[in-house]
């Protein structure tokens, strides 16, 4: 499925916005646990809720079936709630991911069976947009060419900015970054000649 037209700008600038309102500059990563701060969200461990032991039954029925969500359990009251089982990259790329539903003011809307339990989910599009705006969020266009321009790659990103060395290579392959980079050094060594 594709993002909308114009929904990739948008996002950008809307990753822009959170960068200035936490006086990052344009090539800094949001880390999601300060704009939860910012935005006045509670991030919460799901084992701080229910014990650990039922996600790791929910684990071994199907790997990596629970990786975060927003509860608004009363009114005004916006909560994350993480797996305590997954890796540091994993818990930052899905808090940064519920924080862009957030962001884009996505709204619940799909029912969804998990064994007994029944639950809402967002659309495939609004799913679609939260991980690209998180990706904006955590590795901006800006900061990964700067990388680039290091030498860093994806697995260097990767460790630098706590995400997975998979997000951080598909932040690299859509924002072309090592494309343009490629190009800067074959057009400076070329007006050397």
């Amino acid at each position: 499925m594709a993002l909308r037209r114009g929904f990739k700008s948008e996002a950008e600038r809307i990753a822009k916005q959170v960068r200035a309102e936490l006086e990052l500059n344009g090539s800094q990563s949001v880390a999601p646990e300060t704009l939860a701060n910012l935005l006045g969200i509670e991030v919460r461990a799901g084992d701080e809720l229910i014990p650990r032991e039922r996600f790791v039954e929910l684990d071994q029925i199907q790997r990596g079936a629970f990786s975060a969500c927003t509860l608004r359990p009363s009114n005004g009251r916006i909560v994350v709630v993480y797996n305590p089982l997954s890796s540091l990259s994993r818990r930052t790329s899905d808090l940064a991911h519920e924080l862009a539903h957030i962001l884009l003011d996505h709204r619940l809307s799909q029912i969804e069976r998990l064994g007994d339990i029944t639950f809402l989910s967002c659309d495939q599009t609004q799913e679609e947009e939260a991980a690209w705006l998180s990706g904006c969020l955590l590795l901006p266009r800006a900061l990964l060419l700067a990388e680039v321009r290091r030498g860093s790659d994806a697995k260097a990103i990767a460790k630098r900015y706590r995400v997975s060395e998979k997000m951080a290579q598909y932040r690299l392959n859509v924002t072309g970054v090592v494309r343009q980079h490629q190009a800067s050094e074959r057009k400076r060594r070329n007006s050397r000649r």
